[in-house]
């Protein structure tokens, strides 16, 4: 497995957010979490790039166990978050966003994988020297994508990246999830669309009140008819509790 997480726990004062959590994420897997806001699907994520300290558990990258290792060693082994809600530099313009994402680099292949973006989206490209403010919900994602695929990943962590889209947007968002997957990348898929997530990933865990509730295949948690009806507005017994929590 390239990323495999054994009984973590994350906790913010009295609030366990994430409560004895095992996943994993093989070579060229996409893996989708799902669950209701404030399950715990973020703190898992801020967990597994370094920005919280787990209570406990282990974190295993590419058989390398990252107890104490930094945001920045962990991003330059080739773990990449898209943070939910994208955070971008408005302030700054589209190529000096891309620029912060290969800061710590040191190679001489920058120029190359800069390029290779702008040929993956056109847009950017047009407006590389304008502010990032200008661009739209979606061309702001395709930023923040952006960014993360200069760094050279391995494993993408995406945060509810479809979140405020349109839904053309959230069609070709997902066609490019399937497209970078297809070149060799790792994804980890934290999204409510649960339809979508389960179209393009092979395997998902559902997350309630920080505990992992349900794993299985895309293709069974598809069928799964409790987990169907909570997302998409069904009114079934069994459902009506499997989603609740505050939030974490």
């Amino acid at each position: 497995m390239l990323l495999d997480v054994k009984g973590l726990d994350v906790r913010y004062g009295r609030t366990h957010a994430v409560k004895a959590v095992d996943l994993s994420v093989g070579e060229g897997e996409i893996v989708t979490v799902l669950g209701a806001n404030g399950a715990g699907k973020t703190s898992l994520l801020r967990a597994l790039q370094g920005a919280v300290r787990p209570a406990s558990g282990t974190i295993t990258y590419d058989g390398k166990e990252l107890s104490g290792s930094s945001p920045a060693s962990r991003v330059s082994a080739g773990m990449m978050l898209v943070p939910e809600g994208r955070q971008i530099f408005v302030s700054m313009t589209v190529h000096e966003n891309l620029q912060m994402g290969v800061y710590l680099r040191s190679d001489r292949d920058v120029s190359r994988d800069l390029d290779a973006v702008y040929d993956r989206f056109p847009n950017l490209a047009e407006r590389r020297d304008m502010k990032a403010s200008v661009l739209s919900g979606g061309e702001q994602q395709m930023l923040a994508i952006g960014r993360a695929l200069v760094g050279r990943p391995r494993l993408i962590m995406l945060d509810e990246p479809s979140l405020g889209l349109s839904p053309l947007f959230v069609s070709r968002l997902f066609d490019l999830i399937v497209e970078l997957n297809k070149s060799g990348i790792s994804i980890l898929l934290v999204e409510q669309n649960t339809t979508m997530a389960l179209d393009v990933a092979a395997r998902g865990y559902v997350l309630e009140l920080g505990k992992v509730v349900i794993e299985d295949s895309a293709e069974a948690l598809s069928k799964n008819a409790a987990l169907t009806e909570a997302y998409l507005g069904g009114g079934h017994e069994n459902s009506a509790t499997l989603f609740t929590g505050t939030d974490a």
